[in-house]
């Protein structure tokens, strides 16, 4: 007598759970994906801040001949998009931020509080041109020597689960004190 033998394979059910839990696999390596992509991003954009940051004080080292002077000592000065304007005290910078300073002529150096506001005038444009909805603020104390600190509020496009967490995300932002 010959046995016959059954031929063994996957039955249709079988194949559809092994689809199914593949799917599931796929979907949730897709979402892992695309948090990862809005953390890069993210950190971009707080990258850039400090970078921004550290460049406005680093210019401020170098002209050290305004920032050390009386007239900032006690001043505020906000960014709002790329205009850049002295709302408390320095009065001298207040007077020359407003106008245009062309400061890159190799012929005719700039005077340190022009050179001031030609930096805060050029620090606004980029970071206008970096951040989205960027809003930042130079706040000097009164105490000699002054130390100012340096505030960039940008928005960020972020994924929250509630709308706790949207409150929370809304607006980030980056501070670096400086010892000009």
């Amino acid at each position: 007598m010959l046995k016959q033998r059954r031929e063994q394979g996957f039955t249709l059910l079988e194949v559809m759970v092994a689809l199914f839990v593949l799917v599931i696999g796929l979907l949730g390596v897709l979402k892992l994906e695309t948090v990862a992509y809005a953390s890069t991003n993210v950190a971009a954009k707080r990258s850039i801040a400090a970078l921004e940051a550290a460049s406005l004080a680093a210019s401020m080292h170098v002209n050290r001949g305004y920032w050390t002077t009386p007239d900032p000592s006690g001043a505020t000065i906000a960014i709002n998009g790329n205009v850049a304007s002295v709302t408390l005290n320095a009065p001298l910078l207040a007077g020359v931020i407003g106008p245009a300073q062309v400061c890159t002529s190799p012929v005719t150096p700039c005077l340190p509080l022009n050179m001031a506001a030609y930096d805060l005038q050029q620090w606004a444009i980029g970071l206008q041109k970096l951040l989205p909805n960027v809003t930042g603020s130079v706040i000097c104390g009164t105490a000699p020597p002054v130390s100012c600190m340096i505030n960039i509020q940008w928005n960020e496009n972020a994924v929250a689960v509630n709308t706790a967490e949207t409150v929370a995300l809304a607006g980030p932002s980056y501070t670096l004190y400086v010892e000009p």
